[in-house]
């Protein structure tokens, strides 16, 4: 392994390269700032890109100023233990959950349990193969769930794709029973507008309540209307799921006409993603609190009565923000860290042609008090390492890292990797450790990378789409109190409050 302690190093080159070719510009007017890549039950798509910018990648890994082709490098205060590649599950590895020793990683394929009880060295317990993009993975309890956003034949596991023209397509949650970690039982499937691009639980001692964001209807689809300007929710009874049921569709973003009171986006504000739905939403039970990034919208709203969620403020950022994509509390909640997918997540946005701002996380204080309180920023952070042409790279999913007085994070950047950042000082954010593999091709701009970097009982899980399931070990006089945190759960989704 090599360590590449000095990021400023890896900025003359690339940063000449990208802005020499023009790539970037060019690339992302082709891509729409739309979620996650979703190539449906097929492999990723790769990109050609010019020759200047292949040359360009190959003389900054000559020269040294990033990683070769799957080589892997960190800070020293990070060591990688262990990767267990893909077997029987092929597709796009997506989100990660935890109950006690074990961890779930999703996959468009489906979803894979692992024994993580010795963390270097992870025990496969079943796979389960359930095709339907991009299977956001969250559990609970006995239960399991898990969200559907590719239109399919139908609810079983054995579906087929199916246009979402048809008033037949299937889209929606998926409900297992996981009390035998080695045979989980599909026993329920509930049916949402726009399907189910992610999930978040809001768990009670009797049920549990899923909220389900999902987005881009068309006049077209039966099931997938315009101005779709709210989010499904979902009463799963713990002791009777099998009768799991939509039980509202509050609308977030009130407003006259067809396409709501959410952001217009393009044209009006060019290179911005039209709000028609959420992409992720993050609660906070013990606060009654929830934070929602909605395409061309961040929102903070109560869930204190979890079937009716009110919208306490929104804002935009019609500058640097292209798309809204998730969203983190800071252990306090008087802070909320938005993440902008810019480029749909298959984009090269990591270099000195995008800049410092874009594609960025942007860091919110709330102020105020009750529902008067207000969103208002106060930096960007985005990793100090550029990323060749080659490497689709932007803010993705993080968990907060438990340590009591301090605000740190841990945040997967695709093909930028894992980083460690601390935003203690929300105008001052830093990064204090990192991780992250060469580049996926040198040639083509190929989709890899960490999905999601969460922070779980001393470690941290990193779920790369095309390499598999990682775990680090973060040593480091800042984060070593977490060590002392132990929780029997985590859905990142579902923010825990860690010292109550």
């Amino acid at each position: 392994m090599t360590l590449l302690n000095d990021p400023r190093t890896r900025r003359r080159r690339l940063g000449a390269a990208a802005a020499c070719t023009g790539l970037l510009a060019a690339l992302l007017t082709a891509v729409p700032a739309a979620a996650t890549p979703d190539p449906g039950d097929g492999p990723a798509a790769e990109r050609e890109i010019s020759r200047s910018a292949q040359a360009g990648a190959a003389a900054a890994i000559a020269d040294g100023e990033i990683p070769g082709q799957d080589e892997i490098v960190h800070s020293d205060n990070i060591e990688h233990l262990t990767n267990i590649p893909k077997d029987a599950l092929s597709g796009i590895n997506s989100d990660l959950a935890f109950q006690g020793k074990y961890a779930f990683a999703g996959n468009y394929d489906g979803f894979r349990i692992f024994d993580i009880s010795n963390p270097k060295s992870p025990k496969t317990v079943s796979q389960v193969l359930c095709p339907g993009s991009q299977n956001d993975i969250s559990v609970s309890g006995d239960l399991l769930f898990l969200s559907t956003d590719s239109s399919r034949s139908d609810s079983s596991c054995n579906s087929t794709t199916q246009p979402a023209t048809e008033k037949s397509s299937w889209e929606g949650m998926k409900v297992f029973d996981i009390s035998d970690k080695q045979n989980p039982k599909y026993v329920a499937a509930v049916e949402t507008a726009c399907g189910s691009h992610t999930h978040s639980l809001v768990p009670e001692r009797k049920n549990v309540y899923i909220y389900v964001s999902s987005y881009s209807p068309s006049a077209s689809y039966p099931d997938c209307q315009p101005p779709h300007d709210g989010i499904s929710v979902i009463k799963v009874p713990r002791k009777a799921p099998e009768t799991a049921a939509v039980v509202n569709f509050p609308v977030l973003f009130p407003g006259e006409g067809p396409d709501g009171g959410g952001n217009p986006g393009s044209p009006t504000n060019p290179g911005v993603s039209k709000t028609t739905g959420c992409h992720d939403i993050t609660v906070l039970p013990e606060k009654d609190l929830a934070a929602g990034a909605c395409m061309g919208d961040g929102i903070l709203f109560s869930i204190k009565d979890p079937e009716n969620p009110k919208v306490i403020d929104q804002v935009q950022d019609n500058v640097n923000f292209a798309f809204w994509h998730s969203a983190t509390f800071n252990q306090k909640a008087n802070k909320v860290v938005f993440t902008d997918e810019l480029g749909g997540g298959g984009a090269a946005t990591c270099n000195a042609a995008i800049g410092p701002n874009r594609g960025a996380d942007g860091i919110y204080d709330i102020v105020g008090k009750g529902d008067k309180r207000k969103l208002v920023f106060r930096s960007y952070y985005k990793i100090p390492r550029h990323q060749a042409d080659t490497e689709n790279c932007v803010a993705h999913n993080g968990s907060l890292i438990p340590v009591k007085g301090k605000d740190i994070m841990v945040q997967a950047w695709y093909q930028g990797g894992v980083s460690v950042w601390d935003f203690t000082d929300s105008s001052a954010p830093k990064e204090i450790a990192w991780f992250e593999r060469g580049p996926v091709s040198t040639t083509t701009l190929s989709v890899g990378g960490a999905w999601s970097a969460y922070y779980y009982n001393g470690y941290i899980y990193s779920n790369d789409i095309t390499k598999g399931f990682d775990v680090l070990k973060l040593s480091d006089r800042r984060t070593d109190p977490a060590q002392r945190i132990h929780l029997r759960e985590l859905n990142v989704q579902t923010q825990p409050d860690y010292f109550d």
